[in-house]
């Protein structure tokens, strides 16, 4: 019996999305992909803030620091996920669990509550344009994106510590692409109430509070919104924020879904699309809405391109 215990705690078994092995490797080349184009892309829009003075404002410090997040989600996650589409025996050390799971859930944490930090920005540039830079000058900045990421990381490492202190007896198969924390928590061989309600007050602090906070400062933003009188200015503080709104509808929509009410959550098929959307989509998908729909960033876009071709002519030349 110490020897099984031994063995569990050593590793566990992920399950994945499918035993079918084309379907693996199908999945495997997509996934490739889609972290490749992640990495990329939100690298590029840091780059593009860095080298365009005109962007050296809050809203993208802010942004910065969410490509940042995206590309670090991603990364604790799809790697392990990659390597396991290809591999015959699928375990995961304790510790790598561990670790996944802090990481993971610490980050998407930063998120939420970086993303009601946005919103307040966007609430600002639209509801009290003449005071902007006094109110959101580098100190408060910095100070808001500090306490996003220990808000965060605290949170994480709470659940974290509680979760792997869990009797899991000798089940060591999560059934999940990665080690989340309710695929983690079944495993338990003892009531596991406690956590479910640890999870879903969490959820009501960092997850419910900031997705209200962005609802206040949208309904003032388009109560402000309504009052311009020209057509042009209307679309011109819309547009301000529609990428950001974006942005929110595919992030917490779906942690909405999945962590809110843990006892009445999706089925684990659902759990582990949802899972791949969040952390392979979302990611990949953020720095493409901000280039699309952000007139800021489509022009600086344009401008390092007319930099670059001027550069290759000369060089052509």
């Amino acid at each position: 019996m110490g020897t099984n215990n031994q063995t569990w705690m050593r590793e566990f078994i992920l399950l994945g999305l499918s035993s079918d092995w084309d379907t693996q490797v199908s999945l495997f080349v997509l996934l490739l992909v889609m972290y490749l184009v992640t990495v990329l892309g939100n690298f590029l829009i840091v780059l593009l803030i860095r080298l365009d003075s005109r962007l050296h404002t809050p809203m993208y410090f802010f942004l910065t620091n969410l490509s940042f997040v995206d590309v670090s989600y991603a990364t604790s996650i799809v790697p392990q996920m990659l390597a396991h589409l290809l591999a015959a025996h699928k375990a995961m050390p304790f510790v790598s669990c561990a670790a996944q799971l802090f990481f993971s859930l610490g980050l998407g944490g930063i998120e939420f509550v970086l993303l009601a930090v946005m919103a307040y920005d966007r609430y600002v540039a639209v509801c009290d344009p003449l005071r902007y830079s006094v109110i959101m000058h580098g100190g408060l900045c910095t100070r808001l994106a500090i306490t996003s990421w220990v808000s965060g990381s605290m949170n994480s490492l709470i659940h974290t510590a509680i979760t792997f202190q869990l009797p899991m007896c000798t089940n060591k198969y999560i059934d999940h692409i990665s080690c989340e924390i309710l695929a983690v928590v079944r495993l338990a061989c003892v009531d596991t109430s406690s956590n479910e309600i640890a999870i879903t007050v969490s959820s009501i602090v960092l997850l419910m509070t900031p997705f209200c906070l962005v609802l206040l400062s949208y309904i003032q933003i388009i109560s402000t919104i309504l009052k311009i009188q020209s057509t042009e200015g209307r679309k011109k503080a819309f547009h301000t924020c529609a990428s950001h709104l974006t942005v929110v509808v595919l992030c917490y929509g779906m942690a909405i879904f999945t962590y809110i009410q843990p006892r009445s959550s999706p089925s684990v098929l659902q759990e582990k699309l949802i899972s791949l959307f969040y952390s392979v989509l979302t990611p990949m998908l953020n720095p493409m809405i901000y280039s699309v729909r952000n007139k800021e960033v489509k022009g600086a876009w344009q401008k390092l391109l007319g930099q670059l071709t001027g550069i290759t002519s000369k060089l052509a030349t």
